[in-house]
């Protein structure tokens, strides 16, 4: 029966004139009505624009969450459309095909579809005739203008005939009508036909998602206005969730503090809760029900994890349809998961509120599944949540990864984590962290005592696996570690006490150490070493410190170059190569910092090194190239940042007192300590040493003889002397005695000390020459020996008291000639500090017209240009040429534009400034921004 005349709707929403449904019920008007859009409603037209491509095609979707905003966003578009739009809300789909079909119907006659009698209405509720479809198709396909229907709610149309029935009828009708789909879930449709025939228009949840414009706009509307990263914060928390970000701001705006609430609001406290606990949570059956909130744990997670977690068996089958069904469940792709975060919030609050006691259950079950399965940090992030620190320390050691404790990008986030850690429980594993993390700082009062216990349980366990301190195990009930843990715990052992005993200044433990840590690495399964490239890093970096510290340098030279050239990738030389065994995808560790290895630290602090071994073997130029790579490398957040005072800076330090530039060389030593090079342990004896002694030369070429003496005298705890450091503390102290006419005690000095360091030599010759006896400083030159040719710094200086032992001789031609060399090799490394320490003897000299010209223009005030006045010292030369972007950056910088200023005008990143800022401070040879414009004013860029 079909009537066309309509009534009033009462207050139930009948039409009690109208037509009825099958069952004779009167048709509900709300299931035809367009919903009215909320006065804050953000009309978002980029998903209008996608929309609009609908007519091109027969079938539209949009699916996508509860909440997403997809019933609103149709609902604005077919507010706007010129042709008639037929609105279905299907509520009725689950009370038969023929209701359903009688309510189709109806909402194209209501949408001005004239349908002639013969098609009719549904006679039963639960069936309809093939032939109504077919002349409802047939007189659809005869329209000139095609009629959009949208079906709301389509998710309810759970029936397959249905389906078929609507899928026949759209196939049918042709051009005469435009179907468009708001679902939650996948249509019930054979969509790959249309997929493949590029006949359906989709918008899925990615694309219903808020932008940052969007959601600031929409934040506007309701009265607030956030800062770009406040508005990244929300999103990233509600995954741009329409719901979640309107919900959210109705909440704050009864808020004193808006901006503070959008920030820290507990989701479990809001409407946002009651909604998906509504229209989520309880939708599901039991069994999906239990899973959601043992998953909730979880940052992430894949079938067998969840099954796990639960105990059963289902959960691929669960996690597939939840997924199909927008229940806020993210498919990252290779069957791993991932909860929305809020939604993920409001489980977990669920959790603990019905099931007391399980959190901690299920991050233990967790941490045993990805301790065999998963990458080594969840397995961690759950070990420590569930409180099982030996099964995360287990994990730490057994995996090798000790030495990331030590350096690399996750060492903070690591120390943070174990920081956690009480003193119990007593293992190994729990030992060897506590080590770990006292060591890193340099605390050897506390990290030995736990070193030492640590070996003492790990030599006495071979045959005592199952006893509790062994404490190896993934999780409390393991009874037995693997080989391959146990291998890994005394290669990790070993790597500590390599460590310890360069902290304590201890080389030759430090050798016998990593004699030791070698012989196990032949234990330790390739993968491991392979994955873990850091531990033979910090092995070699910590040997080659403890080399230097030895006075070893060609020894210290090579195991450090070797870091610096193959740290990347490349294991010990002495490591047996290994084929590396099949990992499944799920162990596969992500990068922890994209363009950062965990070698890079290592690398940097092995160039500071090898700094420090050129600028002790005399060549400052080498050495201040070095230093400065260091400090490039280590990628400061901020360039104009000064540097700390590491090794590098302090190398640097060094060779600005050997150029006389004393205020430079005082403001590195007076560097922030929490600045980004003071990295290495603050026990290092080589760092302390050559602190004191940059310190002692500091003070000495300002005149404080007494105050050199004291810094130089500075004890530097070690278990073994260092001979360049009693060398170079020798050679201050008797640099002062000189300078206080005491030149037998300089003597004294210098040629008590053991072995022959050229520098010592030379000072002590010229310390001969003071005392008046020529012909000892001769024999001390003639000591030198030419193993390999001198650095710079030790050819000027020796030549400059050769010069004044031919001027003592009275060869007035061979002190010319000497002081000429002199000045030509120190003129490229701008070594001025040798010629403020010679006697009065050299002024006149640089004064003649022969050696003016090599002393004039970067000298200080020991060299004068023909009239008496001081010469302008040159400036130094760069490393490099600066590209044409970094000259644009310093002519910005010289306007005294900030990094945003300059990234602004240069349409780039803030980034990418800096790193034009880096590259150009390190071609300069500068590290701050003002002695950046100074430097390129000198040279002429600017």
């Amino acid at each position: 029966m079909v009537v066309t005349t309509m009534g009033v709707p009462d207050e139930t929403g009948a039409d009690p004139y109208g037509p009825a449904d099958p069952c004779g019920d009167p048709f509900l008007r709300t299931r035809f009505a367009i919903p009215t859009l909320p006065v804050t409603y953000l009309r978002r037209d980029r998903l209008l624009g996608h929309l609009d491509l609908a007519p091109a095609a027969p079938l539209t979707v949009v699916g996508g969450a509860a909440g997403a905003g997809k019933t609103l966003l149709v609902a604005d578009w077919a507010a706007t459309r010129r042709t008639p739009v037929a609105w279905l809300t299907a509520q009725m789909a689950d009370k038969g095909r023929g209701t359903f079909w009688a309510y189709l119907l109806q909402a194209l006659r209501l949408a001005g579809v004239t349908l002639s009698a013969e098609v009719g209405l549904p006679a039963e509720a639960g069936r309809v005739d093939d032939a109504l479809l077919t002349r409802l198709a047939a007189e659809l396909s005869a329209r000139q203008a095609p009629v959009t229907a949208v079906i709301d709610e389509y998710d309810r149309v759970t029936d397959p005939e249905i389906a078929d029935q609507l899928e026949f009828v759209l196939r049918h009708a042709d051009t005469g009508v435009r179907l468009v789909l708001v679902t939650r879930t996948e249509p019930l449709l054979p969509l790959h036909r249309y997929r493949a025939a590029g006949a359906v228009t989709e918008i899925r949840n990615d694309e219903l998602a808020f932008t940052p414009e969007e959601a600031g706009d929409l934040l506007a509307l309701h009265g607030m206005r956030l800062p770009p990263d406040e508005i990244g914060a929300l999103l990233a928390r509600t995954r741009g969730w329409a719901a979640g970000l309107r919900l959210s701001a109705l909440a704050a705006q009864g808020e004193r503090d808006p901006r503070s609430y959008l920030k820290e609001f507990e989701a479990d406290r809001t409407t946002i809760g009651d909604y998906l606990i509504a229209e989520v949570l309880r939708r599901q059956r039991a069994e999906p029900q239990d899973l959601l909130l043992r998953i909730s744990v979880l940052d992430r997670f894949c079938p067998a994890l969840a099954d796990a977690l639960t105990g059963r068996a289902d959960a691929e089958l669960i996690l597939t349809a939840l997924h199909r069904e927008n229940a806020f469940v993210e498919d990252l792709g290779h069957s791993w998961f991932r909860l929305h975060p809020l939604f993920r919030e409001i489980l977990r609050a669920h959790l603990r509120a019905r099931h007391p006691g399980l959190e901690t259950e299920l991050h233990r079950r967790a941490a045993a599944w990805l301790r065999r399965h998963g990458p080594l940090v969840e397995t961690l992030e759950h070990a420590a949540a569930a409180g099982d620190w030996a099964a995360a320390a287990g994990a730490l050691v057994g995996d090798l990864a000790l030495g990331e404790l030590l350096a690399g990008p996750r060492a903070e986030p690591l120390a943070a984590l174990f920081a956690a850690m009480g003193p119990e429980p007593r293992t190994p594993a729990t030992d060897l962290v506590r080590a770990a993390r006292a060591l890193s700082l340099g605390d050897l009062d506390r990290g030995l005592p736990h070193l030492e216990r640590a070996t003492r349980q790990l030599e006495g366990a071979t045959n005592r696996a199952t006893q509790e301190p062994n404490g190896l195990a993934r999780e409390p009930r393991q009874e037995q570690p693997e080989p391959a843990e146990t291998a890994a715990a005394r290669l990790g052992c070993a790597l500590l006490h390599v460590l310890a005993a360069r902290l304590t200044g201890s080389p030759a433990r430090a050798e016998a150490a990593a004699r030791r840590a070698e012989e196990l690495k032949q234990e330790v399964p390739g993968r491991l070493l392979d994955r873990h490239p850091e531990l033979t890093a910090l092995l070699r970096a910590h040997l080659g410190a403890a080399r230097l510290w030895a006075g070893r340098f060609t020894e210290a030279r090579a195991v450090l170059t070797a870091v610096t050239d193959h740290g990347r990738t490349t294991p010990m030389a002495s490591a047996q190569v290994r084929a590396p065994e099949p990992v499944s995808p799920v162990r596969t560790r992500t990068p922890v910092a994209p363009g950062r290895p965990s070698t890079a630290q290592i690398r940097e602090e092995c160039l500071a090194h090898l700094a420090l071994l050129d600028h002790l073997d005399g060549r400052p130029g080498r050495a201040e190239r070095k230093a400065l790579a260091a400090l490039a490398a280590a990628d400061h957040t901020d360039p104009s940042t000064f540097p700390g005072t590491g090794p590098a800076t302090l190398v640097l330090a060094a060779v600005a007192t050997d150029r006389d530039e004393l205020d430079r060389a005082e403001a590195l030593l007076d560097a922030p300590p929490d600045a980004a090079d003071a990295r290495p342990p603050v026990r290092d004896p080589a760092a302390q040493a050559l602190h004191a002694l940059v310190t002692a030369r500091l003070l000495l070429a300002r005149g404080d003889t007494e105050g050199a003496l004291e810094a130089a005298d500075r004890t530097v705890v070690a278990g073994e002397p260092s001979p360049w450091a009693e060398a170079h503390a020798a050679l201050v102290a008797a640099g002062a005695h000189l300078a206080d006419g005491r030149p037998e005690l300089a003597v004294k000095l210098l040629t008590e000390l053991p072995g022959e360091d050229p520098l010592c030599l030379v000072g002590a010759a010229q310390a001969e020459l003071a005392a008046g006896r020529p012909a000892h400083a001769l024999d001390l030159l003639d000591r030198i020996r030419p193993q390999h040719t001198p650095g710079p710094l030790i050819a000027v200086r020796s030549a400059l008291v050769e010069a004044e032992l031919a001027g003592v001789e009275g060869d007035r031609e061979a002190r010319r000639r000497l002081v000429a060399q002199a000045l030509r090799e120190a003129r490229r490394d701008r070594l001025r500090r040798p010629f403020k320490e010679t006697g009065p003897w050299l002024r006149p000299l640089l004064a003649t017209p022969a050696l003016r010209s090599l002393a004039e223009g970067w000298l200080l005030p020991g060299a004068c240009s023909p009239d008496g006045t001081a010469a302008v010292p040159e400036p130094p030369p760069m490393i490099e040429e600066l590209s044409g972007r970094e000259r644009d950056v310093l002519v910005r910088l010289a306007e005294m534009m900030s990094t945003e200023e300059i990234a602004a005008d240069l349409f780039v990143s803030v980034n990418t400034v800096k790193t034009h800022l880096k590259s150009a401070y390190r071609k300069l040879g500068v590290n701050r921004r003002h002695d950046a414009v100074h430097r390129a004013r000198e040279l002429g860029l600017l």
